[in-house]
């Protein structure tokens, strides 16, 4: 099996035997489409801020299933998608300053092991 990272940034990924690979990003991003209707705006003192209500709809830039490849994407994408070759990061790990270095294996939406 191999990835592919439909994310825009590479990625540090712990296997279970504590090791990290980095999974490079491929230049392709699979995201969401998003539209947003305007809410009440929020005051705070003297700073008001605008509210609106997001709605995810379709998936873009997500390949057809492919053998041995696994895709990697957002957490809001594999949650979407429900597919078993489509994972998102795990667990976050953070450095002493609150940094992310990494995450803790996958995450998957569809139910089994990809």
């Amino acid at each position: 099996m191999k990835f592919l990272n439909l994310t825009p940034h590479a990625l540090s990924i712990e296997t279970k035997d504590g090791r990290m690979i980095t999974v490079p990003q491929s230049g392709q991003i699979a995201r969401l489409a998003v539209t947003r209707e305007p809410r009440a705006d929020l005051q705070i003192g003297n700073d008001v801020f605008a509210i609106s209500r997001s709605t995810f709809g379709a998936i873009t830039g997500l390949p057809d299933a492919q053998a041995g490849v696994v895709l990697v994407v957002s957490a809001l994408v594999a949650e979407q998608a429900k597919r078993s070759d489509v994972v998102s990061v795990g667990e976050l790990i953070r450095d002493a300053a609150g940094a992310v270095i990494g995450a803790r294996g996958l995450c998957s939406y569809a139910g089994g092991a990809a």
